[in-house]
């Protein structure tokens, strides 16, 4: 399976500041010395000795991911901003089908669709997969006048789409690809995703609110999360920034860290990044985990973030 991250942050899409531009080419050019500007060479060198926060962004665009399988199907997981990035720059399926997963109905994980080029293509048939029996309703009340062009409205775009109601940890295969999804704690309920091929398995898990219950190895239901080779989870807050958000159905990095270890999960993507956090704060929300983990001998779950325009090969 390959993955590739088209859209990772939370709530809203988040585009860089030019005040954070101008942030990264200062701190870059401090950072420059005489001996970094003799030659080609060196230039080269003083830009890849950059830390990752300064050259380049963790990216803005709220949730989409793509998982294509060892078939060349590709399955889209949530539908934020990050798809109209999908559609610019994404390869078109060629045999115009896609299936399209969705964790739940809020705004940010919606809100690509109008703007997914696809569903102006006759030729193009999607499936979507949901635990929400009002899914067409939802998406035809976004896709109206006077939220978006009459040519764009449910009625011109309806046939593309095929509905799928699908039910907890009831597993059902698509294209060869074993699907689970989950309840987790998110006000108006989330689901996560999990999919294996050939002996691997990626957990899809935003949106989730980790409590004491999903640590609880005594209860099957749990299993669902066990053993994953890459874990896409929720870690959009600090501890300090979660103190004044209970129950808004986000997580805190750490507890994600203690999540991933206790399910045996080998890599750990943190995804759902907080909209007012800069690139510089996020990678230090990973340098953190990291000495988090070190703290503890019994951790050795690989720790990332995830990153718009990243792809994995698993």
């Amino acid at each position: 399976m390959k993955i590739h991250f088209w859209g990772v942050r939370g709530s809203l899409p988040t585009p860089i500041t030019p005040e954070q531009v101008q942030a990264k080419i200062v701190a870059a050019i401090e950072r420059i010395t005489p001996s970094d500007l003799e030659s080609e060479d060196t230039r080269t060198k003083f830009i890849a000795s950059l830390p990752p926060w300064l050259f380049g962004t963790v990216g803005g665009n709220t949730p989409c991911v793509e998982l294509v399988n060892k078939a060349g199907h590709q399955f889209i997981l949530d539908c934020g901003s990050g798809l109209r990035e999908f559609s610019v720059n994404g390869k078109k399926a060629e045999d115009n089908h896609y299936s399209v997963f969705m964790s739940h109905f809020h705004w940010d994980h919606i809100q690509g669709i109008p703007f997914w080029s696809a569903i102006f293509d006759p030729k193009v048939k999607i499936d979507l997969y949901s635990t929400f029996p009002d899914a067409e309703r939802i998406l035809a009340e976004q896709s109206r006048c006077p939220y978006f062009p009459q040519n764009g409205c449910w009625e011109y775009i309806r046939d593309r789409f095929t509905f799928h109601l699908i039910k907890e940890l009831e597993p059902f295969y698509v294209d060869g690809v074993k699907v689970m999804c989950k309840k987790v704690k998110h006000p108006g309920n989330s689901y996560s995703f999990s999919f294996e091929e050939d002996g691997k398995k990626v957990i899809y898990s935003t949106d989730v609110e980790l409590t004491a219950k999903d640590y609880d190895l005594r209860n099957k239901s749990n299993y669902f999360f066990q053993n994953a080779d890459i874990m896409i989870l929720d870690s959009q807050y600090t501890g300090e920034e979660a103190l004044t958000k209970s129950d808004w159905g986000h997580s805190i990095f750490c507890y994600a860290v203690d999540f991933a270890n206790a399910w045996k999960a080998k890599s750990l993507y943190f995804f759902h990044h907080e909209p007012t956090y800069s690139d510089k704060k996020i990678y230090s929300v990973l340098r953190a985990a990291k000495w988090y983990e070190d703290y503890s001998a019994k951790y050795d779950v690989e720790i990332h973030i995830a990153i718009e325009g990243q792809e994995i090969e698993l």
